[in-house]
């Protein structure tokens, strides 16, 4: 629930800088990194390798 309300603050504070044309302000509170997507791809930066896709011979 406290990401939700951090997320809707920041849309408005966004519109509201949006509103007074100030528009890379905006742009700014926007990309702040407060979405889970956001932070599951920066943690997954960090040292991430996938692992080899094995196939069992039957399968085929």
């Amino acid at each position: 629930m406290k990401r939700l309300r951090k997320k809707l603050e920041n849309i408005f504070t966004a519109a509201a800088f949006a509103e007074a044309g100030e528009f890379d302000t905006a742009r700014e509170i926007m990309r702040e990194p407060d979405s889970r997507n956001e932070r599951i791809s920066k943690r997954s930066d960090r040292g991430y390798t996938p692992r080899p896709v094995v196939h069992n011979a039957r399968s085929k």
